[in-house]
């Protein structure tokens, strides 16, 4: 018994010494260290790259987005106020990321759990889009349904993908070994053949809005989808159209707009609970610095509506 408390008290300052905030000025958005802020956003950067099958780089994506995000405007016209204000965002030191993929996701569970624990929003910044079903974990035990809202070019259904079940091509599949977690997927346009069946066969638990039929999307059947439900949000850059967003692994045409896809995004901002999020697989190209500027706005948009609405 001794020792199992004595193993509690160890796991606990762990998770103590790995919750320390960056400054102010170093953290997302760069506020200014003078101003003072109770935090109820915590941004967590934890750059996995383990299982990329196309182009890399997604581990630069967390400190990239960081740095970005200093030069976004904190002032939102849209929403005639600075909402960094009346949210309190705080950015967590980056920490040390297992080689190993399955304590990886350990870690990025506890992070998440420890976050939940003190009653804050995380919002993690990958890496790859293999981080989510490491990033749910805590709040598939906190709530009894869980919906993700999910924005990418791809199903990720695959049982596996080059062997590895926990692949960045398995992750929303690997979301739904969890019986409680149901998805509505924003912008797929790319699907294997061996993803139709497992797709067919949990209809009641997934829902796509396909790219190729975007012009006759019935946003009203999403808002009463997505109606009071507790909602995770995991956005895989790649959802975005190619023309705005290459700077990611697997860049694909045909897909989301930046207007259409904040409409999404307010939608279920004023119509249900999003609990956390992450923003994953931005592979930031040198020199390019406006795609990793546009992540860091979304980033601060997402956050602006879960908060405001």
């Amino acid at each position: 018994m001794n020792g199992k408390i004595e193993i509690k008290k160890i796991s606990q300052i762990f998770l103590d010494k790995r919750l320390k905030y960056l400054s102010n000025k170093n953290g997302f958005l760069g506020i200014d260290n003078k101003f003072n802020f109770k935090e109820r956003a915590v941004i967590i950067p934890f750059g996995l790259e383990k299982t990329v099958s196309y182009g890399g780089g997604t581990k630069n994506g967390p400190k990239e987005i960081i740095k970005a995000s200093h030069q976004v405007e904190l002032y939102d016209e849209e929403l005639n106020c600075e909402p960094y204000k009346k949210i309190g965002i705080k950015t967590l030191k980056p920490f040390r990321i297992d080689n190993n993929l399955n304590k990886a996701l350990k870690k990025i569970a506890s992070v998440n759990k420890e976050i939940l624990d003190k009653k804050l929003f995380p919002m993690t910044f990958g890496g790859e889009h293999s981080i989510t079903p490491g990033c749910i974990k805590p709040f598939v035990k906190k709530h009894k349904k869980i919906c993700l809202l999910h924005f990418d070019a791809h199903a990720d259904l695959r049982d596996t993908y080059n062997g590895e079940k926990f692949s960045h091509a398995s992750a929303i599949r690997r979301c739904l070994d969890y019986k409680n977690v149901s998805i509505i997927s924003f912008g797929i346009r790319n699907i294997s053949k061996s993803e139709i069946p497992f797709l067919k066969r949990n209809k009641s638990r997934i829902n796509i809005f396909w790219a190729k039929d975007k012009a006759k999307w019935n946003l009203k059947k999403f808002k009463n989808l997505i109606k009071n439900k507790n909602v995770y949000l995991t956005f895989d850059v790649d959802g975005l159209d190619s023309s705005i967003m290459p700077a990611t692994g697997t860049p694909e045409p045909g897909g989301l707009m930046w207007d259409e896809t904040l409409n999404i995004i307010k939608i279920a901002a004023k119509n249900c609970n999003i609990v956390g999020a992450d923003i994953n697989e931005l592979a930031p190209i040198k020199g390019f610095n406006s795609y990793n500027f546009l992540v860091a706005k979304l980033a601060y948009k997402i956050l602006s509506y879960k908060f405001l609405y």
